[in-house]
């Protein structure tokens, strides 16, 4: 708990830096999936950040003041309810065990909000956010309540601070207690990944490939996949969000997998594309080959003080001379950068930041410049090209989609590749899917 105690001690001085006030942030809700039956629990990111806390119904309450202090809001102890969906902390042990000066029942927080409101400059939270919560209402109850007051000589908190500005920044740089897990996340990852080229063969269907990812996540001891997994075979590689995963996969194609872990509360995020049948042909050679030098040529861009916009520019400048070369584009590969024609083939961009969500918090520009790579930040790197049929592509590339992700983590002299287990180079994916008939 020493980790997340840190964590509350920064942002409260940050937030003392800026004028003090009181930070009020929830959990996310449950969130039903009809009738009764509820989706798995997941812990809002910003609250598991500073908590570590996995129960529903909870707000954790951080005043910042000459005598800082933390407070938790939880549920309480419930035998009946106990026995139907498990042990709950209830708010004395969550203090005790949290590390909060107090705690109180959630059935208390409209009651006692206004109280911790009283006589504060700010309150720092963030607004039009989980309408399950009905959360502005009950911000705004509360602030009306300490109005009220007014003739006994209270105040209201005059300023409304949104405090994910400040905890999307504290979260961009990653801990070494957040490395390690997401080391061990991308372990499981790429050993997912391994398990699904050996299951990968002829006449086999999309999501028997998929249920030998989710095995191996949650035999090693993953909690969930980080997303729904992508599966995608053939024609289907060419759509970026594809996840219907229920299609027969054919000899001569090739299969993308976009897939990859969450381990206790942390993301992986890894592609990987190879032959169905387990060798290349040419022209998916030609491609993949193409895909993979956009990767390492991305790659070799995420070192401290280059800019966030680097690792995609290089990749971009790989693929659109590649295109030419390979007689998918005509023209000069600056031009076609220039007008975005490359973007037929390859149509987003190259990488995001990675942590407690797979898209995760952190601000890609500052004062409208891109932000410079530090040490400690995390990042996806997944250059990748797509060829659908037209009457101006040569047959030979038709329904050919290839990804090539890996995970990085920015280190003082360059990056550190989280996800380097998998099979990457031809040779070394053919021989892997070798392995299927030894």
């Amino acid at each position: 708990m020493d980790v997340f105690r840190a964590r509350r001690a920064r942002l409260l001085a940050s937030m003392t830096a800026r004028g003090g006030g009181v930070a009020v942030i929830p959990t996310a809700p449950e969130r039903e999936r009809n009738r009764g039956t509820f989706f798995p629990y997941r812990a809002d990111s910003h609250f598991l950040y500073l908590c570590g806390f996995r129960e529903p119904e909870a707000v954790l309450v951080l005043v910042a003041d000459d005598s800082p202090r933390q407070f938790l809001f939880c549920r309480a102890r419930n035998d009946a309810q106990e026995i139907w969906t498990g042990h709950r902390y209830g708010p004395e042990a969550a203090a005790e065990h949290l590390g909060f000066d107090s705690a109180w029942a959630i059935d208390e927080l409209d009651r006692k909000l206004p109280e911790l409101l009283i006589n504060r400059p700010a309150l720092w939270t963030s607004l039009a956010v989980e309408p399950e919560l009905e959360w502005d209402r009950r911000i705004l109850s509360a602030i009306r309540a300490v109005r009220a007051r007014v003739r006994s000589g209270d105040t209201a908190p005059q300023t409304v601070h949104e405090i994910s500005a400040v905890l999307d920044e504290m979260r961009l740089i990653k801990d070494e207690f957040e490395v390690t897990l997401m080391r061990r996340a991308g372990e499981i990852s790429v050993a997912a990944h391994c398990r699904a080229m050996r299951a990968t063969g002829p006449d086999r269907f999309e999501y028997e490939i998929e249920a030998e990812l989710l095995h191996a996540f949650r035999a090693a001891g993953s909690q969930y996949p980080a997303y729904p997994p992508i599966v995608a075979s053939g024609p289907n590689a060419c759509v970026l969000h594809y996840t219907d995963n229920d299609r027969r996969m054919l000899d001569g194609e090739l299969l993308l997998i976009d897939a990859g872990c969450e381990f206790d509360g942390y993301a992986s995020d890894i592609t990987s594309t190879f032959p169905i049948n387990g060798r290349f042909s040419g022209p998916q050679r030609d491609l993949y080959r193409l895909a993979l030098a956009a990767n390492y040529a991305a790659r070799a861009e995420v070192r401290p003080g280059n800019n966030w916009n680097a690792p995609h520019e290089a990749a971009v400048a790989v693929l659109t001379q590649g295109f030419i070369d390979l007689g998918l584009l005509e023209g000069n590969a600056q031009d076609l950068i220039e007008t975005e024609t490359y973007r037929r083939f390859y149509m987003h961009r190259t990488g995001h930041w990675l942590g407690l969500d797979v898209h995760d918090a952190g601000q890609y520009k500052t004062d409208s410049q891109w932000r410079s790579f530090e040490p400690g930040m995390t990042l996806t790197i997944e250059p990748g090209c797509y060829v659908r049929p037209a009457d101006d592509v040569p047959e030979a590339f038709w329904n050919i989609g290839i990804r090539i992700e890996d995970n990085a983590l920015v280190t003082p002299d360059g990056c550190e590749i989280l996800t380097e287990g998998v099979p990457r180079e031809i040779e070394d994916i053919e021989d892997l899917m070798r392995e299927r008939d030894a």
